[in-house]
């Protein structure tokens, strides 16, 4: 009891030292900050104090951590996820540990933080590298041996399935109460994929203390809104986005995406509880006190994108602690913290069904009423881009083959629009809350995809062929033609790749695509062999038996509706900063966020731009972001007008959130600048910023 006590007071007096201890600043998920050295009056003398290159930026990589700073230190991992401590105060590096034991990393990664604990002399860092969960010391960057099997416990066992058929790992932190870490995970979004179990461990052991099942087991609250043996064979309904801690209260707020598979859900008809859901948890035992399913028998691919943040509010006269969610289709939803209940009015409203074989849809779905929503929410004609007159007539011709219409309008053979895009609205950089003016800041996207289904057909039998339709096609398309550069085309991979490269990408993941490590040695070996040569290799022991996760229907790749420039097919702004009175649910101010170089450079200027990460607003008055996807810069906004007072270019795009601290008496903000979406420039380096002496 003593130890927990301490782990909970250390965490207190860093947040007064003025440090960063946790993921977004902390377990409320505020990203709020006290200090004001850096205020609106000087923050336009603010220049670069120090630059770390992690030195392992490639093609294609990205970086998304928010740093960690506890005690005078940096914690922070590179695009091949290798972990650095770092001085806070001058960006020396103090220690390196590579969980790839020196080998190449396979492919893309996407790791945005660490949890970070401290009891007497012990001091623990955590963060997982594929399957693996490791502990750290924090001092050193040597695992610790009493943690699981030398330092790391495998992620993949205690899920009731088989361990090595599973791909399973954690990108976003998740929180620490007491002498527990609670996660979330994230899982392959085809099927077969591991069920996305919320799991509380032993900080000093790693032994798992308890599960809460998100897709429910006989007997358990929920089961009835699945078929009966979906808790078998249906994976995701994962907390990817990470974790909410109100630690006086005891309980954590976990945030879930779609149930597998994404778009097409014959195989799970019912409402799915508890995909789709925030659910609020006994941070000590697991056990669900309240939850709120925003959509029902997702096929939308509307996951819950960010962990909620802890908020209080004046609601009808009176403060009310709450816990605010935003969503990738551009809403805000607040809920009593104690209750579930919304603070603000929603409807539910019915909505069409769809017209694929074997689906069927929920007949109704709930909307909020208040706030209004923070991204438009359906593409009409009078919204298509007028760029150019080419480029009108060209999206105008498209856009009537398409179905477009309002939100839940279901995928179709032809094609949906969906608007927001699969990245949001709202995406993981989520929302940002100052307790002192009460506003609520998001930044978002606003991009319009397209969800077009076709039929897949089950073969006789298993080949190279049949086997990369089977699992890869969703994404890269019958033709390996993928929809570049964030879902890559796999053509002329020989010339791009070794077979070594290709198996180790095709067995482990890389960024968005998970480990196909269940998949039978002959059956990889296939797959290479008709991405590499066009070799279809027939499986003649393999065949291909039908099972509940094999699907009449899949999406035709990830989509993005451009005009033939490869800009956005709708009208801009592409890309908001917004600001929410949570006291009245009305906006004090909403504006364009970034620009596109190339177009400036033309003329049209502040269409916004496609952005990625969080920000953090200060006492001194400040919000800072980065985010921006084209033009690289790093912003300091005023927090209350949303005008800008500071910005610098950096030599890639922080699709990050920054972290701001204070060392040796002076006060920092650090960003790291991965880049790497969507083709633009990637990086490897943390630029933290400072006053002049």
């Amino acid at each position: 009891m003593l130890g927990r006590t301490v782990s909970i007071l250390f965490l207190c007096l860093c947040a007064q030292a003025q440090d960063w201890p946790a993921y977004h600043g902390g377990s409320d998920n505020t990203k709020y900050s006290r200090l004001d050295q850096i205020n609106s009056a000087n923050v336009s003398r603010l220049r670069l104090a120090w630059k770390f290159d992690t030195g392992d930026a490639r093609k294609d990589s990205e970086m998304q951590c928010n740093p960690l700073i506890a005690r005078g230190a940096m914690f922070v991992s590179s695009p091949q996820l290798r972990i650095f401590a770092l001085d806070a105060a001058t960006g020396k590096q103090l220690w390196r540990f590579d969980p790839h034991d020196g080998k190449p990393g396979t492919g893309k990664y996407r790791h945005r933080g660490f949890n970070y604990w401290e009891d007497g002399e012990e001091r623990r860092l955590y963060f997982a590298a594929g399957p693996f969960l490791y502990s750290l010391d924090a001092r050193t960057g040597k695992p610790v041996d009493s943690f699981g099997a030398g330092g790391h416990i495998d992620l993949r066992n205690g899920l009731g399935r088989d361990a090595s058929r599973l791909s399973v790992s954690v990108s976003t932190p998740g929180v620490i109460f007491k002498d527990l870490l609670i996660l979330g995970s994230i899982v392959s979004e085809g099927l077969p994929a591991a069920p996305g179990h919320i799991r509380a461990y032993d900080l000093r052991s790693g032994k798992l203390r308890w599960i809460f099942h998100t897709i429910p087991q006989p007997g358990e609250y929920g089961y009835k809104t699945w078929p009966p043996e979906a808790f078998r064979y249906i994976g995701a309904a994962n907390s990817w986005s990470g974790l909410t801690l109100d630690a006086r209260r005891g309980l954590v707020f976990a945030p879930t995406g779609s149930a597998a598979y994404d778009f097409y859900g014959a195989n799970r008809l019912g409402d799915n509880l508890f995909a789709n859901c925030l659910i609020a948890l006994d941070a000590a035992t697991g056990r669900r006190v309240w939850h709120f399913q925003f959509v029902r028998h997702d096929v939308w691919d509307r996951d819950l994108p960010t962990a909620p943040t802890l908020v209080t509010v004046r609601h009808h006269g009176k403060l009310v602690d709450a816990v605010a969610q935003i969503t990738k289709s551009g809403h805000v939803w607040v809920f009593d913290r104690d209750t579930g209940k919304s603070l603000f009015p929603y409807r539910e409203l019915n909505v069409p069904q769809s017209d694929i074989p074997g689906e069927k849809l929920a007949a109704k779905q709930v909307l909020p009423l208040k706030p209004a929503p923070f991204a438009r929410q359906q593409l009409t004609e009078d919204l298509i881009t007028d760029r150019t007159p080419q480029a009108h007539a060209d999206v105008l011709k498209r856009f009537r083959q398409l179905r477009s219409g309002p939100q839940f309008t279901p995928p179709s053979r032809e094609g949906s629009v969906i608007l927001p895009g699969l990245d949001g609205g709202g995406e993981w950089g989520g929302a940002t809350w100052d307790p002192e003016t009460g506003l609520l800041y998001m930044n978002a996207n606003e991009m319009t995809w397209i969800l077009r289904m076709v039929e897949r057909k089950l073969p006789a039998h298993q080949s190279g062929k049949s086997s990369y339709v089977r699992y890869c096609a969703a994404c890269h398309r019958d033709d390996m033609q993928g929809a570049p550069p964030e879902f890559p085309a796999l053509t002329s991979l020989a010339g791009r790749r070794t077979v070594e490269q290709v198996r180790g990408v095709v067995l482990k993941g890389s960024g968005r695509m998970p480990g196909f490590s269940h998949l039978k040695p002959a059956v990889v070996d296939a797959v290479v062999a008709w991405l590499m040569k066009g070799e279809d290799k027939e499986l003649t022991d393999e065949p291909a038996v039908p099972s509940p996760i094999d699907q009449q229907y899949r999406l035709d790749g990830y989509v993005r509706f451009t005009d033939p420039d490869g800009y956005p097919a709708i009208k801009p702004p592409w890309g908001t900063l917004n600001a929410l009175n949570l006291n009245t649910g009305e906006y004090a101010w909403q504006q364009p966020f970034g620009e596109i170089p190339a177009l400036a450079a033309q003329g049209l200027k502040n269409t916004g731009s496609e952005n990625y990460g969080g920000s953090v607003v200060t006492a001194g008055g400040l919000l800072f972001i980065a985010a921006t996807n084209s033009d690289h810069r790093m912003h300091a906004f005023d927090k209350r007008t949303g005008k800008l007072l500071w910005e610098y270019t950096m030599d890639a795009a922080g699709n990050a959130t920054p972290a701001t601290y204070m060392a040796n008496g002076k006060q920092y903000v650090v960003i790291g600048a991965g880049g790497g979406k969507w083709g633009n420039a990637s990086g490897g380096s943390y630029y933290a910023f400072s006053l002049p002496d």
